[in-house]
């Protein structure tokens, strides 16, 4: 079954048809290769899309300006509206990886295709990975121990730390079963395959929606405070109900809600901000959940103006923003690189959607680096932030059937 391809150079966007045919979504999904395609599926939409017909420059300008720019010289009268569709780093200063696609296929959402319910293939890439722990569990630990310390000497409110996994496998690892796997597991959410710089791959299984825009209404969905599922049903209930009468989680959730409607408040002229989380879940983790929605202050405010007034969120960094993103690069041994980024589309209407970048790996050759972070605050333990990673891992380490 084949969904309806834009022509060279202009993406579908919101205005060119999506086939909501049974079995659309899943076909884009099947129809993934590694290298040239790039793969996005949303609640909204799936989309996948072939070639290049241009990259957003890297230069001094504004991202945001950039890629409007680009769409705009793009945009014909009477043609589809184009877009652009990648990833944005968690650094400032570093290229952003967003290009227009060549073709770009729509589908209705995974979540509304009755075949995306039937099983992926069971996962075969397992044999022979090595597995190295960047940094160990125990420098984590003290790691977060030390942040902690910090904190309670009232250096600054929060930070996120990440830590690693680098597995590397005796031959090339099969990306579009790994991200089959990773759709099928929870087509609800955002599962993404771009390209993330030359001859690398980010792909993943993101819960957090950092903000969509369609027409003058935003959405963004905050998520902080987190704890592992259970198998056992009873245990899973408990754990879910203890996390939001969890007072740890819930501040660390009330800042990140609170530093969301900051950012947003001066480009909307309404926002609606719910007093207190609801849950949602994902495959292995319960997360506090808070669905700010609004109406931006003039159809000059893009999706990406929206993203990149809340990039980076204390969901992902820390509070203040600037300080935490110091204690970052002193205590993880690594460069996140596109990880704690966002990852979506956006087109010359200004709507898209853009997603925080985690429950992901990087794909290079042979080998996988897979990220996993936890907010650390006052009241934070080295021993739960360490097993919280772990938990969170799983997403990724089940998709390839490797342990850790």
């Amino acid at each position: 079954m084949t969904a309806p391809v834009s022509e060279p150079g202009l993406a579908a966007g919101s205005t060119a048809p999506a086939d909501h045919a049974p079995g659309a979504a899943v076909a884009l999904l099947d129809d993934y290769r590694a290298g040239a395609d790039r793969f996005l599926a949303t609640p909204r939409r799936t989309l996948l899309t072939h070639g290049t017909a241009a990259e957003v420059p890297h230069d001094e300008r504004p991202l945001t300006r950039r890629v409007s720019e680009l769409l705009t010289g793009l945009r014909r009268p009477g043609r589809p509206v184009p877009l652009v569709l990648g990833a944005v780093p968690f650094a400032p200063d570093a290229p952003a990886s967003l290009a227009v696609p060549a073709t770009v296929r729509g589908a209705a959402p995974l979540a509304e295709d009755p075949l995306v319910a039937l099983p992926a293939q069971e996962a075969a890439d397992g044999a022979g990975w090595q597995v190295r722990e960047w940094p160990a569990p125990e420098a984590y630990g003290a790691a977060v121990a030390a942040a902690v310390a910090r904190m309670r000497a009232g250096e600054f409110d929060k930070v996120v730390l990440a830590r690693t996994l680098e597995l590397t496998a005796p031959t090339d690892p099969d990306l579009p079963a790994m991200l089959n796997r990773l759709a099928r597991r929870d087509p609800s959410g955002y599962t993404f395959a771009v390209p993330s710089g030359p001859g690398r791959t980010l792909i993943g299984a993101s819960p957090e929606l950092l903000v969509a825009r369609r027409g003058n209404r935003l959405t963004a969905n905050p998520l902080a405070g987190s704890a592992p599922r259970s198998a056992d049903l009873a245990e899973d209930v408990r754990r879910a109900v203890a996390l939001l009468d969890s007072p740890k989680d819930l501040h660390e959730h009330a800042v990140v809600v609170d530093a969301v409607r900051r950012a947003l408040a001066p480009l909307c002229g309404r926002l609606q901000v719910p007093e207190r989380p609801t849950l949602v879940r994902t495959a292995t983790m319960w997360h506090l959940s808070t669905t700010v929605v609004g109406e931006i202050a003039g159809p000059e405010v893009t999706a990406l103006d929206l993203a990149c007034a809340l990039h980076p969120t204390p969901a992902v960094c820390g509070t203040p923003t600037d300080v935490a993103r110091a204690v970052i690069a002193e205590s993880e041994p690594f460069d996140r690189g596109a990880y704690t980024g966002m990852v979506g589309w956006q087109d010359a209407d200004g709507d898209g959607e853009w997603v925080v970048t985690i429950r992901c790996a990087e794909a290079e050759g042979r080998t996988l680096r897979l990220f996993a972070g936890a907010g650390v605050v006052a009241q934070s333990s080295p021993e739960a932030e360490t097993a919280e990673t772990a938990a969170k891992f799983r997403t990724f380490l089940d998709a390839v059937g490797a342990a850790l």
